[in-house]
């Protein structure tokens, strides 16, 4: 059963030639007016992942915040929205807790997390007064520890635990095992809590867990769960130590297939309802009950569920090609505005703007303009025929796709335009390759000599 989180907000209209729409603003609009490649978000599709997220929650009558992941998507207009809606933040720098205090999230609703925090960027947060540092080490305890003594200060810290719960997602965003980097040995952890208790320079308030991303069983949960929950009370016992809170981390998976669904795509092999996710609804059922017997606040720290599949990335087709092997789609848009799929090998649904009757179903790889034979979007995936000029959206790129984008090539990062309704607006210009390259003002001058 899906939740709320998966009733999209694109979708094709009923026109002749249907247009995919985001909201009640057609993307071929968006892309004549902005040009591509272009990130597209519904406001609409945040907030409800948000209030599905914050509601399903709210209705189990336990004490509790959702405290959004910033590194899925950093932009500042999206944490405003999701600040005037109560949500707390999850930062990993410096960078992203400016940006969210600027937003609005209050201080006492922010955690940081992140295993390399630097002296700078401790001393940042303890000033900020944050609700917790989330911490990784034992080593990182006694710089907190130094920082907060120097300043006159008291931290507020959450003991990260790596509870060695396979988080069954790619080995890249697992961070649950014995192997990843991630947090301090259940084994060990009770030394950390103990070593923070006997610091005055640092107040013991909570543990943190998160076992990786994109996780589509409830198993994982529920195994790091109940570890968590034995160790929470084996602590108590034990050592007398008291905690405020359980941060649960994030991790929950989303739908990427069939996103968007019309007679004229082809069928995805999933079937209609795609790949199976469990709903929230089934998470927090899974999980809530179990965490609920430490008498703890529980904070839940979602990022790819909140902001995934609100957002579509907008690309034109430059030039179509074929060989003995293949047939391929270059696009504008490639590896510099999407990662994922080179890295993780990650499936996004890619549909066509404008759906045409007649046209014939093709086998492409996707392809973008970056000179890597990684830079590709899909592969030996079924579309409707494709030709120059034709445009078409990555779907599902809202998580890890501006803020894994990067310059190489010397490219600009795209634009980037939220859609309310039938109104929309840019939230971040396209950057100026001037700029990009780092050209001071004698080469400005030189280069419009040279080219007008």
């Amino acid at each position: 059963m899906r939740d709320v989180l998966d009733q999209h907000c694109f979708r094709y209209s009923a026109d002749a030639e249907p247009q995919l729409m985001c909201e009640e603003v057609a993307l071929s609009t968006l892309a004549k007016e902005f040009g591509t490649p272009l990130y597209v978000y519904s406001k609409r599709q945040m907030i409800e992942n948000f209030r599905s997220f914050d509601s399903t929650l709210k209705a189990s009558g336990k004490e509790h915040y959702v405290s959004y992941a910033v590194k899925a998507n950093s932009n500042i207009e999206l944490l405003r929205v999701l600040a005037e809606e109560g949500s707390g933040a999850d930062v990993v720098s410096a960078g992203e807790l400016l940006v969210a205090l600027a937003a609005g999230f209050p201080p006492e609703k922010i955690t940081f997390d992140g295993t390399g925090k630097t002296d700078p960027e401790i001393e940042l947060a303890l000033k900020a007064a944050i609700h917790a540092f989330n911490v990784e080490s034992l080593e990182e305890l006694e710089v907190i520890n130094n920082i907060a003594e120097r300043l006159g200060l008291r931290a507020k810290v959450s003991i990260r635990v790596n509870p060695d719960v396979d988080a069954k997602s790619h080995p890249y965003i697992s961070t649950g095992l014995k192997e990843n980097k991630f947090g301090i040995d259940m084994h060990d952890a009770r030394e950390a809590f103990v070593y923070a208790s006997q610091h005055p320079a640092l107040e013991v308030v909570g543990i943190h867990v998160h076992i990786g991303s994109q996780i589509t069983s409830l198993d994982p949960f529920i195994k790091a769960a109940r570890s968590t929950v034995k160790f929470v009370n084996s602590l108590r016992v034990k050592t007398g130590i008291v905690l405020e809170h359980l941060n649960f981390g994030g991790g929950q998976g989303i739908h990427y297939r069939n996103v968007v669904q019309h007679p004229m795509l082809p069928p995805d092999e999933y079937g209609d309802e795609g790949e199976y996710v469990p709903s929230l609804s089934e998470f927090v059922g899974a999980v809530l009950p179990i965490l609920d017997q430490t008498g703890l606040k529980i904070i839940f720290e979602p990022g790819r569920a909140i902001v995934a599949n609100a957002c579509a990335l907008l690309a034109s087709v430059l030039y179509t090609k074929s060989n003995s092997l293949k047939n391929f789609v270059i696009t504008d848009t490639g590896m510099t505005e999407l990662i994922r799929p080179c890295l993780y090998e990650a499936y996004h649904q890619v549909a066509p703007l404008t759906l045409r009757a007649g046209d014939l179903m093709r086998k492409v790889d996707i392809v973008g303009p970056i000179c890597e034979t990684s830079d590709f979007l899909a592969q030996e995936r079924e579309m409707p025929a494709l030709k120059r000029g034709d445009q078409m959206a990555v779907l599902c790129a809202g998580a890890y796709g501006y803020t894994l984008a990067s310059n190489y090539n010397l490219r600009p990062r795209a634009a980037e335009v939220l859609v309310d309704g039938d109104r929309y607006w840019i939230i971040r210009q396209r950057e100026i390759i001037e700029d990009v390259a780092g050209l001071v003002d004698a080469d400005r001058l030189r280069l419009k000599s040279l080219v007008g």
